[in-house]
């Protein structure tokens, strides 16, 4: 667990920076940048939340 919410934070601070950069440059990659992350770690999220509520599934 703790190294999820590490990453889960990694995954927030590259998210914030890739918005910052975007706000600084005007480049739209790095917002583009910025929404692939974000997709990619709710993707991640979801499918651990998935096997969480599949373990209790089974364990019931």
């Amino acid at each position: 667990m703790l190294l999820l919410r590490i990453v889960g934070v990694l995954a927030a601070i590259a998210i914030a920076s890739g918005i910052t950069a975007f706000l600084f440059t005007g480049d739209r990659r790095y917002l583009q940048l910025a929404a692939r992350l974000a997709k990619y770690a709710l993707i991640v999220a979801l499918v651990f939340l998935a096997l969480l509520a599949l373990e209790r599934v089974v364990v019931l």
